[in-house]
């Protein structure tokens, strides 16, 4: 064996576990998905292929509603992430040094130690009507009677953020570190006040780094199943529920699978907008 053959061989060993992963995990399982999507059953056992299953979605309004809320309210939750989070990742990475630096960026990594169940029932345990937040003002006197936080919009954003945040900090901590210092004195010496070198130095320089988590964030919420159901209630509308519904509750899997799909041709042309609106290519935010 030469040594061409030998570079070919050991090429083949390191990506075929990658290749077999994608292959049978991912490629097959979506194929075998988008073909099951194409059927429509016209009697048990009896099916015939076509359209139908996408069709549905736009005629029934509740399911194009459905849609178009959880895209809004995806959206709208990865920008409260990021305007919550870029303080945050640019307190540790550029204020702080050495330990405390680090105990703080494992501070926020604490709540992820646990599952989104458990995070999100702790939510609930501090805004139900008899729970900590409703009790804590009676306490004070502000209000007469407890009050009920839970299920409506308002809770179920709180909920996502706090579920997305850490994927928001770490993309954006990695980004500020690489930002040298000497760059944001430069800004000061030659006049800039504190916006004018967040606008023209660091958030260009951090801007791979918001891409690359508004994309993570965004893909993850609009697909979040668990905290819409249990914070925004039954009324929280979500498009996960809906293929939920669809394959465990109706047992129609040519019309779950066509919602899956139309749900991941959504995430995939917001991802492809926001990458062109910020002029950024997907290879670079995701290195």
């Amino acid at each position: 064996m030469n040594q061409r053959s030998g570079f070919r061989v050991g090429l083949f060993l390191l990506l075929a576990p990658g290749v077999l992963w994608l292959g049978l995990l991912i490629v097959l399982p979506h194929a075998e998905l988008f073909l099951v999507s194409l059927r429509e059953r016209v009697a048990p056992r009896v099916y015939e292929s076509g359209l139908t299953n996408y069709l549905e979605f736009f005629i029934e309004p509740l399911y194009w509603n459905t849609f178009l809320r959880t895209a809004t309210y995806s959206v709208m939750a990865t920008a409260l992430t990021l305007l919550i989070a870029f303080p945050v990742a640019y307190y540790i990475a550029k204020m702080l040094r050495g330990r405390p630096k680090n105990i703080l960026f494992l501070l926020c990594l604490l709540p992820f130690w646990v599952s989104e169940l458990v995070r999100a029932l702790g939510w609930i345990i501090l805004l139900r009507e008899t729970g900590v937040v409703s009790t804590f003002l009676q306490t004070l006197g502000l209000v007469d009677a407890p009050v009920e936080f839970l299920y409506n919009d308002a809770a179920m954003l709180v909920g996502l953020i706090y579920t997305s945040m850490l994927f928001m900090v770490i993309p954006l901590v990695g980004a500020l570190d690489t930002l040298d210092d000497s760059l944001i004195e430069a800004g000061y010496n030659l006049g800039g006040n504190g916006f004018v070198v967040l606008r023209e130095i660091v958030i260009p320089h951090a801007m791979p780094g918001i891409v690359s988590g508004c994309i993570v964030v965004f893909m993850l919420t609009l697909g979040n199943y668990v905290t819409p159901t249990l914070l925004g209630g039954k009324d929280s509308l979500w498009f996960t529920e809906q293929i939920y519904n669809q394959f465990i509750l109706r047992f129609n899997w040519e019309q779950g699978s066509a919602f899956g799909f139309l749900l991941l041709a959504l995430s995939s042309f917001i991802v492809w907008a926001g990458l062109k609106l910020s002029r950024q290519s997907l290879g670079k935010v995701m290195t």
